[in-house]
């Protein structure tokens, strides 16, 4: 494995690992856990691709004594992950807020038993 796709790897693994815990859990906190993983993998993997190697912020002095034409990294991938991060946390204490009122109405927050409740009423 090459440390220069480490990040690459962890967005991977941390993918699957949501992706397989919503899935395979019947517990809706376990699940809202689940799609956090899920969504902290794309955040990591937009940042890992909005990297570039010896970029530099893209302020431009006049004026430079450096003949040197510098690179530029684009602050956009991190703008919109930012703003991703805001509203991923608001939808998780969304879901999590509505997992307590489910708790609040049914009494359990597993599915399995939601839904025996649900056919046998």
């Amino acid at each position: 494995m090459s440390f220069g796709f480490f990040n690459y790897w962890v967005f991977i693994i941390l993918l699957m690992i949501g992706l397989y815990t919503v899935m395979s859990r019947n517990n809706f906190v376990k699940k809202m856990i689940g799609l956090s993983l899920f969504q902290i993998s794309v955040f990591l993997f937009y940042i890992s691709m909005g990297k570039i190697s010896g970029g530099t912020a893209p302020i431009v002095i006049s004026g430079s004594l450096d003949t040197a034409e510098p690179i530029y990294s684009n602050p956009l991938p991190h703008v919109l992950i930012l703003t991703a991060i805001v509203v991923g946390i608001a939808t998780t204490a969304l879901g999590l807020s509505l997992v307590v009122r489910i708790k609040e109405s049914f009494g359990t927050i597993e599915e399995d038993d939601i839904l025996e409740m649900e056919d046998g009423a």
